[in-house]
């Protein structure tokens, strides 16, 4: 007798998936597949790296099992549905591909051309790519038609959102039957238009950009930086412990490849201290050091509290964020609900954007952007057109 997952699986015709890359990120999204009753192939050229995480992936269920979230029957099941290999060539009989590896186009543009040789025409072959243009990915292949973006946050088993990209290439219906199967997966799926960085990646990059920038410049500590996004704004992280969390390296990847794919907009100029800080391969917590220690005992600064100064920081971020979201409006990436649903369910913000600045006030918005602009005299706080038609008179 087949169980509820197996029938959700016979429904979308995806029962097998292909994992490249065991990270964090691939050994996540093989977590939430099997979870669903996929039978999964995880590989990755560093045999090593797989039963890693394998292992940490056997403990994780471990402490889920003794706290009651799961039955060991349960895990057990999940478990064995996760089968290593050696090979792309053990990916035949996938119905689909997910690609979670290094964020570098020719790597990922290599494997793509490889795989094709060894799975069925059937076969969906996706990229986890959180910025790089899906067309650019696909344009080489073969059949292109069955090229997609698939980006699940990281960690996915706990993020709901996933991203779904189709590329100019992609055939039509697609995006649509993945849609579907990341419902049958349990996830929240929103469609993107092939653009740098899709929904959330894009319009994000402020509260990660303007924080680096207000700490380059001596207006406030990383620490302060974060507690008045904490205290004035609600979110669960400020910006320095999320990319310490993210991985400082991953974060000021991505920045990189959304200005460069933006003809370096100045919008989305990277950091300089984050440059600085991913050279010295001061990543955040899997490194130990970031913008914070996360050695054994280490504390946390504790930021000197400044009413004025956190109100600046708070407008100055969220007035950002708010402009990014509007203009993902005037463009057409996504509807409204979506936009508002992909930073809500992508990077947890207490609430959309569009209905904040709402709250706020787009005037109030307009002013602050002015502001900016006034002193620094650069397009990076130049307004979206749809601003002041937001304005209610």
């Amino acid at each position: 007798m087949m169980d509820k997952s197996e029938v959700i699986n016979l429904r979308s015709g995806v029962s097998t998936v292909g994992i490249i890359g065991a990270g964090t990120m691939g050994i996540g999204i093989a977590q939430v597949a099997a979870t669903a009753g996929c039978e999964v192939f995880l590989f990755d050229t560093d045999q090593e790296q797989t039963e890693k995480s394998i292992r940490g992936l056997r403990a994780t269920f471990e402490k889920l099992v003794s706290k009651s979230k799961i039955t060991e029957s349960e895990a057990d099941e999940i478990m064995e549905r996760i089968r290593p290999v050696v090979s792309l060539k053990d990916f035949s009989d996938a119905d689909l591909i997910i690609e979670a590896i290094v964020e570098n186009r020719d790597v990922k543009k290599k494997i793509f051309s490889e795989l094709e040789d060894y799975v069925s025409e059937k076969c969906i072959i996706s990229s986890n790519t959180s910025s790089i243009s899906i067309t650019s990915l696909s344009a080489d292949l073969k059949n292109p038609e069955r090229f997609i973006g698939i980006h699940f946050f990281n960690p996915a088993p706990l993020m709901p959102l996933v991203e779904i990209i189709p590329g100019l290439l992609t055939r039509g219906g697609l995006a649509e039957e993945i849609y579907a199967l990341m419902k049958d997966w349990k996830k929240v799926p929103v469609i993107a238009k092939d653009i740098p960085g899709f929904i959330v990646n894009r319009i994000a990059r402020p509260f990660y950009g303007e924080a680096l920038r207000i700490v380059e410049e001596n207006i406030a500590k990383s620490e302060q930086v974060d507690d008045a996004m904490k205290t004035l704004g609600n979110f669960r992280m400020g910006p320095f412990e999320l990319m310490d969390l993210i991985g400082i390296d991953v974060n000021f990847s991505v920045t990189k490849t959304v200005y460069a794919d933006y003809f370096f907009d100045p919008k989305y100029k990277p950091s300089l201290l984050q440059q600085r800080m991913s050279e010295a391969k001061l990543h955040g917590r899997k490194t130990g050091r970031g913008f914070y220690s996360y050695a054994e005992n280490a504390e946390k600064p504790t930021p000197e509290k400044d009413e004025k100064l956190y109100e600046q920081i708070f407008m100055r971020i969220i007035s950002m964020l708010i402009n990014e979201a509007v203009e993902a409006k005037r463009l057409g990436l996504a509807n409204d609900a979506d936009i508002e649903l992909a930073i809500q369910k992508g990077v947890n913000y207490p609430k959309g954007l569009l209905a904040w600045g709402e709250q706020i006030g787009f005037d109030k918005i307009s002013e602050t952007l002015q502001q900016l602009y006034d002193e620094y005299q650069e397009e990076r706080y130049r307004q979206s057109p749809l601003m002041r038609k937001l304005i209610k008179n």
